[in-house]
């Protein structure tokens, strides 16, 4: 589902005094700390994946490493588990794995210029103080809107709230907007995500865009103290590519846009027709335009809307956000939709093409290890394969593979439903297929997956240089135990390793 396809928000101009008074937020647990017994039962609800207690939630928003401990916030509705009436999640965690659920931090102000949503930003460090900007959304006219999808008409402004405390729980908001309006004159299909940084000169930030009948824009604005914004020009645009009813979905609109240095290039990274995408390149820092070299997709499946950070290292982090694959009706009945990918480490290659690993802190999790190390023949290595299991859809597999040899494996559950499928011809020595993908490999050597599956979700990566992510769903009350199939060319494995992931709760509540 579109993060963008609305659902009414029914409720959103009418708020307790519990979740905001004035423009000053107090905390509501919005989390619901006594939960369904149901909810922390279902084998579908993964149990190492951070995702709120309950409910919907969708865009990472302003993670931050700050005073030794890790803060993410998301997308969040706290009355249903579908898109609405969007709110802040907050939880905190010393490793980036193990996750404190924290009160709700910002919640839509009735009669301010986020009266309708809290839309996603950014986090920012100045000195000793820790604030966001985000982007916040209220009913309009047609003619006043910047955003219309078909169905509803939204202004979008970017505001700034700063925390009152160091653990970041409550937030007071700067009255109004600190970018009111798109830059004058340019027809926008789109306001939002604002992205900031520091420069030597001053505070820059990127605000996804695009602009009618001329394609997505990143719009560049400067700053000499966060509340004071002056626009730039379009750091970087695409070009007009279809007519759908909301622009987003036809690539005529980029959101969530993020732009930083990487080893001796710049990224950009921002989402668009339903894929995160990456583009590297240099920096003229004169004119202040970028000029992409390379570009590819972060992601081929179920991955969105993606933000970064810094972690206590310096590495690049980033998370993105695994939406759901099944029918509304079904993840509504559930009580949950919608969890956070696990941390990637950002790096980029000797060719300028991105790379990224699941952070090596996600080690701390394994527990029980099988392995298989190949070299007795193809029939050994098939009937040891048969004794190896992925026990209650819980766990990371790791596979290394030739390239000189076809080869083609999945991974199952016991009624032959495949979870993940991957087939190789050394003829097209570059290109692997992974579900229904066709990921582009710039490498030679053998190949590596890495698969960390999860309740419903299965992350992949191979060699570093490409993934995919995936839902799976199945019947009954218990998590289906996988199973690791050589289909063709069992001698191409030369080796597999599956893990027990431990658990980051008991209850798979995540806290």
């Amino acid at each position: 589902m579109n993060r963008r396809k609305f659902m009414g928000l029914t409720g959103a101009a009418v708020l307790s005094a519990g979740y905001a008074r004035g423009l000053r937020i107090s905390p509501a647990d919005g989390l619901r700390a006594a939960m369904d017994p149901g909810w922390a039962t279902d084998p579908r609800r993964p149990q190492y994946h951070f995702l709120p207690a309950a409910n919907w939630m969708n865009d990472p928003n302003a993670p931050v490493y700050w005073r030794g401990e890790y803060h993410m916030f998301c997308q969040y509705n706290p009355h249903a588990a579908v898109w609405g009436d969007m709110h802040w999640a907050h939880a905190v965690s010393p490793d980036m794995l193990h996750w404190r659920q924290l009160p709700v931090a910002l919640a839509p102000t009735p009669g301010g210029p986020d009266a309708d949503g809290c839309f996603s930003g950014t986090a920012v460090v100045d000195g000793e103080r820790v604030g966001a900007i985000y982007t916040g959304v209220v009913h309009v006219p047609e003619a006043e809107a910047t955003l219309r999808d078909g169905k509803n008409s939204y202004r979008e402004t970017q505001l700034l709230a700063w925390a009152d405390d160091p653990h970041l729980i409550h937030w007071t908001k700067v009255a109004e907007p600190v970018v009111a309006a798109p830059p004058p004159g340019m027809e926008v299909t789109g306001f939002r995500d604002p992205s900031p940084w520091r420069e030597a000169d001053g505070w820059y930030m990127v605000v996804g865009s695009g602009v009618r009948g001329k394609g997505g824009a990143i719009l560049l604005y400067r700053s000499s103290d966060l509340t004071h914004w002056e626009y730039q020009h379009e750091l970087c645009n695409g070009e007009a590519l279809g007519a759908a009813v909301n622009p987003v979905d036809s690539g005529d609109m980029w959101e969530c846009p993020e732009f930083f240095s990487l080893g001796a290039k710049h990224v950009l990274i921002y989402s668009t027709a339903g894929k995160a995408r990456w583009m590297s390149g240099e920096l003229d820092r004169q004119a202040w335009r970028f000029h992409p070299e390379q570009h590819g997709v972060l992601d081929e499946d179920a991955f969105y809307a993606p933000k970064t950070q810094r972690d206590r290292d310096g590495n690049r982090i980033l998370w993105g956000w695994i939406p759901e694959r099944r029918p509304e009706a079904e993840y509504s009945a559930a009580g949950w939709a919608g969890l956070m990918s696990l941390p990637r480490v950002l790096t980029l290659g000797p060719d300028g093409r991105l790379r990224m690993r699941v952070a090596p802190v996600a080690d701390a999790l394994r527990g029980a290890k099988q392995e298989l190390k190949a070299g007795r023949g193809a029939r050994e290595t098939v009937r040891r394969l048969t004794k190896m299991t992925l026990q209650g859809s819980c766990g990371e597999l790791r596979c290394r593979l030739r390239r000189d040899a076809a080869w083609s494996l999945s991974l199952a559950m016991a009624n032959g439903k495949d979870v993940v499928t991957a087939s190789f011809d050394p003829a097209m020595s570059h290109a692997l297929h992974l579900n229904h993908s066709v990921l582009q490999l710039s490498e030679s050597g053998e190949i590596e997956l890495a698969i960390y599956v999860d309740g419903s979700v299965a992350e992949t990566l191979v060699n570093n240089e490409a993934a995919v992510t995936s839902r799976f769903y199945y019947d009954g009350n218990t998590a289906p135990d996988l199973a690791l199939r050589m289909n063709l060319g069992a001698e191409a494995l030369h080796e597999a390793t599956i893990w027990r992931m431990t658990p980051i709760s008991r209850d798979r509540l995540t806290s």
